[in-house]
This record gives C-alpha cells, structure tokens and sequence, in this order.
C-alpha cells in the first residue's frame, strides 16, 4: 500500500487545516476537487485481459479492518489503459509456466484511504491485529507508515498482485474475519489463497513483508524475483516495503487522486 507515507499525512492535516481556516474567514476561495467518475484513460482490466485472476480483497471482510471498504462496489480492477496493458503482457511471460497474475487491488478511491484512516485511529478496533499486524502496535501504524492519508492506488497506476498456479482456484474460498494463523506464519497455516508462497501474506504489516528482506531464501526468493521480474519488464516499479505493491511507469495522472467508486457504472457514466 503505498499509502504509506507520513509526509502525505502531514500534508493532508495542513490541507485541512487551511481550508478550515479559509471557511472561518468567510472566504469564497474554491477547493478544487478531484472528478467524481473516471477518464476515458482508466479501465477495467477484465476487458484488457479476463484471464488474469481477481481476490478484491477491500469488497469483502477479509482484509485488515475488518469489513468491506467504503467505495468498493464491485470486485474490479480499475487502471489506466497503459498499465492493464502491461500486466496483459506479464501474464503472456507467465503463461507458458503454468502460472497466472492474481490481483488483489488496483485503483483505490480516496473514500477508502478515508476509511482506512478513520480506522486507524480507533485504536479500540484490533479484531484483525492477530492476522494482520500481530507485531505491530496499532497506535503506531502512521509514524511507521503502514497506513497514510493518500495512496498513490489513488493515481489508478498502482496494483497490488501476486502470482499463483493457472490451476489454481479461480474464485477463493469464503474467509473468515477471525482466522487462526498470523500473516507471516508457514504457509498451511494463514488463510489459504491458492497464490505461490512470497513468505508472508497480502497486506502484512511487518518488516518480513519488505521485498528484499534477507530472510528469505529457496523458493520464498525465487517466488518474490519473479514477481519482480515479470514486472520491471513491463514497465512496473516495486514498492521496496511490500512485495505485492508496484506502479506503472511513467503514471499518466501522477498530481491526481481520484474519488469515483470502484464499479462499471464508474465507467459507463462517463
């Protein structure tokens, strides 16, 4: 998630802060406002190349709040025209292996970083700590930059995937809220996704979710390469704090964060 930095944070409390202060003065200055639907640059990556797998992970409970996130209407991955086409040609490198992209979030709404951050500071809501960030206290998740008030998924050039056998199951199975295993724990016993094993869990909030830590050797390494290899050949840039975040290059809307909701509707409206 690379909403993880806490310079956005302190940027979006100025924001805030300024334009509360705008108000008070009675000002009339406007506060530009990011469109509420999508540019005809951003699709649906079904229509690119409906063979690569969908786990939406924010449309259901089984993420680290706890509960569907705000604006995700549909299991779909939005992106700009330019990066669904460079993870088509990623999944043509992988095919011939047996082996297929699986994403787990693309394009976020900037009403989900919201809810995330509302999230964050109730530090009474640990129902996910077990699964999610069992190391990590709650109370810290901004100055560590686990969670930050802007995503650059927002920018819709940024996807969190990971890479799983073709014969794998296509639609997983139901998970529950409260599962046994931490996300860093062995393989048989986190909640089961049918992806290769890359050492930990999607969206795990530990040092051990670092693509190059030294940790891991064998086929945990070799996993995570790939991973980054398949990419970088087309284009994508990993985020170095977790192996499954990676970003298109060059971003066709980099100073944009958009607020339309992850549906089809966002898309045909237009």
């Amino acid at each position: 998630m690379n909403r993880r930095v806490l310079p956005s944070l302190v940027a979006g409390l100025v924001l805030a802060s300024t334009t509360a202060a705008v108000a008070a003065a009675g000002s009339s200055v406007a506060v530009a406002q990011p469109p509420t639907r999508a540019p005809q640059e951003i699709v649906a990556l079904r229509d690119i190349d409906p063979t690569i797998v969908h786990e939406i992970r924010y449309t259901t409970n089984h993420n680290f709040v706890g509960e569907r996130i705000d604006a995700y209407r549909a299991p779909l991955c939005l992106l700009t025209r330019p990066a669904a086409e460079a993870l088509a040609r990623a999944q043509d490198a992988l095919r011939p292996r047996g082996l297929t992209l699986k994403v787990y979030d693309c394009y976020r709404p900037q009403s989900a970083v919201d809810h995330f951050v509302r999230w964050a500071e109730d530090l009474d809501d640990e129902q996910m700590k077990p699964e999610f960030y069992p190391r990590v206290e709650k109370s810290r998740l901004f100055e560590d930059g686990y969670i930050a008030a802007k995503s650059g998924h927002s920018r819709a050039s940024t996807v969190d995937l990971t890479i799983q056998p073709v014969d794998g199951p296509k639609v997983p199975a139901p998970h529950s809220p409260k599962p046994a295993g931490s996300c860093f724990g062995p393989v048989a016993e986190r909640v089961p996704d049918a992806s290769l094993d890359m050492g930990t869990a999607y969206d795990c909030f530990d040092v051990l979710s670092h693509t190059a830590n030294p940790a891991f050797t064998g086929e945990v390494r070799e996993n995570r390469d790939l991973l980054v290899d398949v990419l970088a050949a087309e284009g994508f840039a990993n985020y170095e704090n977790e192996w499954w975040h990676f970003t298109h290059r060059p971003e066709l809307f980099p100073d944009t964060f958009f607020d339309f909701p992850v549906s089809r509707a966002s898309l045909t409206s237009r």
